[in-house]
């Protein structure tokens, strides 16, 4: 599984000009399942990404999670994280089929809450449009198979 986290003030995603889900400071989180995920892999990316200490404490360092601050995240399925960029043309063989993507991130999303983290999401497969104020910036690139 592999997920990019981005520290945020707010961030929105809309369908067909609709907002579908919201968060305010928090974690916008893009989650892609790949082949040979299972909910196991799901459930230890929350569990990291819960406890991920990327927001600042009182002296100013990155020492704090998500729950910590009482943060709110906003989770959207992205198969492109998936990319091949061995050419010109990226190419997405190595996400999981859409049927295992979307029982993973709906894992993953109810595993994030388990966590203690109030959970919005996208629609599953649909054209979104993601608006988001990024802090920091802070931005971080997840793969479950690098630990």
């Amino acid at each position: 599984m592999r997920a990019v986290l981005q520290r945020v003030t707010g961030a929105s995603v809309s369908v067909e000009g609709a907002v579908v889900g919201r968060c305010g400071a928090g974690l916008m989180v893009l989650v892609c399942a790949m082949q040979g995920d299972d909910a196991g892999v799901a459930v230890k990316m929350a569990a990291k990404v819960a406890k991920m200490r990327i927001f600042k404490d009182a002296a100013g360092k990155m020492n704090l999670s998500v729950r910590d601050v009482g943060g709110s995240a906003l989770v959207i399925s992205q198969f492109t994280l998936a990319a091949d960029l061995r050419g010109n043309r990226p190419g997405f063989s190595t996400a999981a089929a859409p049927e295992v993507g979307r029982v993973l991130y709906e894992a993953f999303a109810e595993a994030l809450r388990a966590e203690g983290v109030a959970v919005e999401t996208g629609i599953f497969g649909a054209d979104m449009a993601v608006a988001l104020v990024n802090d920091g910036p802070v931005t971080i690139w997840m793969d479950s198979e690098a630990g």
